[in-house]
């Protein structure tokens, strides 16, 4: 079976960088290293915080809780 791809999964999400990417928390200054894709849904959430889908944001969310627990806890909870 073919592991499902991130467009595969968030439809429309584009991977923009190729570089390992520092993010910062804005509300508690802690940063962390994503990878590329993981950049991307991060990108991803932030939108849908915007225009309140929050659909999209609770499956963004469960992505990054079972992706990487460790950024998930640094710029999501």
């Amino acid at each position: 079976m073919k592991k499902k791809t991130i467009q595969d999964l968030f439809p429309g999400i584009m991977v923009l960088d190729k570089e390992p990417v520092m993010v910062q928390n804005p509300f508690s200054g802690e940063s962390i290293e994503l990878q590329p894709d993981e950049v991307a849904v991060y990108d991803y959430l932030k939108g849908c915080e915007l225009i309140r889908d929050y659909k999209g944001l609770q499956k963004g969310l469960d992505w990054f809780r079972s992706n990487n627990a460790k950024a998930y806890m640094v710029l999501l909870d």
